[in-house]
């Protein structure tokens, strides 16, 4: 067995390549819906990539609707909510990398009809991904305060940044555990179950936010526990669905005993996600302690600028998501042409859509930013400026990540941790440096780092996907012709 490849537990069958999943039974008693693998791919990819997307922007609006609320306590409050950011997305990319792995198993185990591994990695994910976000949750609330002091944060930001990052940093494993459910019904297909919850999750954040901030009085705090309390409930929501099996996964007892074997391997194909993901936030972070240095208005407009930025990725991550799902079963089930198809389309469909939103927000950004701080004109002034200098870009996101997706899908792990690496770190920080410091533009030249990378970053992955090595890698085992047989016999009893 090559080191890349996932080895199947004894007693677990598993289909050879070129297999089909199961169209009429399918995982967990509920259906596989066969038109993920079959049909018109258009089909297949907006049947996957609309709900994602209603997702990721029911995501979002955890902040969002908590940086509308923050946002009428002033600039200082909104600037402290914006430094805790780049912060969270750092720890939390460190545990997304072993979704993303178990996702993308998953996806491939799906394609190839192997229900009991697909039982086994979830159960397995879920176990290291609640394990590692204790662990940086703890971490996070203890050096809290000295990365807010690395940072010179303002005096009037400080304290509130210092209250809603730890509370943040406590709300980890909510977080962990309903990402971790979330990658893993894409995997399966089944993705309107996490629309459902996140959107019951994030009614609960908005009745809350104006309570506890504003009634009960505790401000930036307020927010933070209003966001606790919602994460509470889906992650709840989330395990209890994965216990009963109804949507293609089941959580069993048994397959939260470590699996040392299992999980050695499954961080070899993870690793470089969540290196990647780390370096991303990392770069994040230091981008921070570079904005934060031209004080308080330009944090806040960056903070501002970030939740527009955050609407962008929501169809380029959806796509992505989607296409990584599809890339990743048709794989499993040894069909390639389809799975270059999806990944040609979705790139195709995400520079489209995102390049006309960047018209728009260029058109209107002065409006966008009013509705965030309608009372700060000087926020609102230099945000509008970071929107117009980011727009025109915007379509290149869409194919860097509809690209990566595939990469991903296809265990390609390491290829899309070094394009993010030169993406964070040999284009968009040290440009920002350059330009903000060297070429004397200020806060503007920051600004421009962005559009900058984004290209360059699309044109990157654009030809390492033409290169086509990720069409030849499998990243689980088939099994024997008799074992092939022995399954279909099983799946005719179950049926």
């Amino acid at each position: 067995m090559t080191p890349d490849k996932i080895q199947v537990p004894a007693g677990q069958p598993a289909n050879g390549p070129g297999r089909p999943a199961m169209a009429g039974r399918g995982f967990g008693g509920r259906a596989f819906d066969p038109r993920l693998l079959e049909g018109p791919i258009p089909r297949s990819l907006f049947l996957l990539a609309f709900p994602i997307m209603g997702g990721n922007i029911l995501q979002i609006a955890y902040q969002l609707v908590d940086a509308f609320w923050v946002g009428r306590l002033g600039a200082a409050a909104v600037a402290s909510v914006s430094v805790s950011m780049p912060l969270m997305f750092l720890m939390m990319s460190i545990g997304m990398g072993f979704t993303i792995a178990g996702s993308t198993l998953i996806a491939q185990y799906v394609g190839a009809g192997n229900r009991a591994m697909v039982d086994h990695v979830a159960g397995q994910t879920m176990l290291t991904v609640v394990a590692v976000s204790l662990a940086l949750g703890l971490l996070g609330f203890v050096i809290a305060p000295y990365l807010l002091e690395l940072m010179e944060v303002a005096p009037d930001v400080y304290r509130n940044a210092l209250g809603f990052l730890r509370v943040q940093f406590l709300s980890l494993p909510l977080a962990f555990a309903y990402f971790c459910f979330q990658s893993q019904m894409r995997g399966v297909g089944q993705v309107t179950i996490p629309l459902y919850l996140i959107a019951g999750s994030v009614f609960v954040n908005f009745a809350l936010d104006p309570l506890f901030i504003f009634t009960m009085g505790w401000g930036v705090m307020g927010a933070a526990l209003a966001t606790m309390v919602s994460q509470f409930l889906s992650a709840t929501a989330a395990i209890v669905l994965l216990v009963r099996g109804s949507y293609g996964i089941r959580l069993k007892l048994g397959e939260l005993k470590p699996d040392f074997a299992f999980i050695r391997r499954a961080f070899n194909l993870g690793y470089p996600a969540a290196i990647e993901g780390s370096a991303r936030g990392l770069g994040v972070t230091v981008m921070m302690f570079l904005i934060t240095s031209f004080g308080t208005v330009t944090t806040a407009a960056y903070g501002v600028g970030g939740n527009v930025l955050q609407f962008v990725v929501i169809p380029a991550m959806g796509f992505s998501m989607a296409t990584s799902t599809l890339v990743g079963q048709n794989i499993g089930a040894g069909n390639i042409p389809r799975a270059e198809a999806v990944a040609r389309l979705a790139a195709f469909i995400t520079f489209g859509t995102l390049t006309a939103f960047g018209v728009f927000a260029f058109a209107f950004a002065n409006h966008i930013a009013a509705f965030f701080v309608p009372h700060e004109q000087g926020v609102v002034h230099e945000a509008a400026v970071f929107i117009r200098t980011v727009s025109w870009s915007f379509g290149f996101i869409g194919v860097q990540f509809a690209l990566m997706g595939v990469l991903r899908a296809s265990g390609n792990m390491f290829a899309a941790m070094v394009i993010s690496l030169m993406s964070q770190w040999m284009l968009t920080f040290p440009l920002a440096f350059v330009l903000s410091h060297r070429a004397h533009l200020g806060a503007h030249g920051i600004w421009w780092a962005f559009p900058v990378a984004n290209v360059v970053t699309a044109v990157v992955s654009f030809l390492w996907f033409s290169r086509g090595d990720w069409k030849k890698r499998r990243i689980i085992e088939g099994m024997s012709q008799d074992e092939e047989d022995q399954e279909e016999v099983s799946e005719q009893v179950v049926v």
